[in-house]
């Protein structure tokens, strides 16, 4: 029996990525989620330390034997699956987009603070804002420009490898903050943020956060609470 424990779908960016890589090749799983909340002692931290004693969501549960981090969590989907492509089927190929996500993972502190993932929101003044305040940002954006531009170059489309996959999925969030924080983005890279975000993992997220109405103030100090 798989489960997956997540935060808050409209905020958890790193809960989204493996959500939406086991919905959209049909793994069945169970969904534990855990309301945000980082004060000490918090309900959140007391029912997470059940499941991983890193304290992070998410954790996949595999009969009860716990893998936490989202990069393991992919390699466990493509381990459980192994005659579908969740990572490209050639070596090379296989081996970049793994290199990208590890980039994800690791990098883009900038646009992580500035543009923090916020599904229901639109923010095209913040992002503005962050975009003439923030240079770091700009740099972030550039990159993941080069980097999505280059793979579909190089794999021929519809998604960064061809097919939809682990990469796909791991730059799901950085879409969902491209449309929240109305930043720019080339036209053939418009057209491949709207298919992921079109895709049917992707899209069942979305509309299980769009439905979620959880207004937790610390993950917007931008906006005020909805009266």
């Amino acid at each position: 029996m798989l489960q997956l424990v997540i935060g808050n779908k409209n905020y958890s960016s790193w809960s989204m990525r493996p959500w939406v890589l086991m919905r959209h090749f049909g793994l069945s799983f169970e969904e534990i989620k855990l309301r945000f909340d980082f004060r000490e002692g918090s309900a959140f931290y007391r029912e997470l330390v059940r499941f991983t004693p890193a304290g992070r969501v998410p954790v996949l549960l595999e009969d009860g034997f716990a893998v936490w981090d989202t990069l393991a969590i992919a390699e466990c989907v493509a381990e459980l699956l192994p005659d579908r492509a969740v990572w490209p089927r050639d070596a090379r190929a296989r081996a970049r987009a793994r290199s990208l996500c590890a980039e994800m993972h690791a990098g883009f502190g900038a646009l992580r603070q500035h543009c923090p993932m916020n599904i229901e929101a639109s923010l095209p003044e913040v992002g503005r804002r962050v975009l003439a305040e923030q240079p770091a940002v700009t740099r972030d954006l550039q990159r993941i420009v080069a980097m999505w531009g280059e793979a579909l170059r190089d794999g021929g489309g519809p998604f960064l490898f061809g097919e939809f996959g682990a990469a796909d999925a791991y730059f799901a969030p950085v879409v969902a903050r491209i449309r929240s924080y109305g930043l720019p983005l080339p036209a053939p890279l418009q057209d491949y943020a709207a298919r992921v975000w079109s895709s049917p993992g992707v899209a069942a997220w979305v509309a299980d956060a769009l439905a979620e109405h959880d207004f937790l103030d610390f993950e917007e100090p931008y906006r005020k609470a909805p009266a």
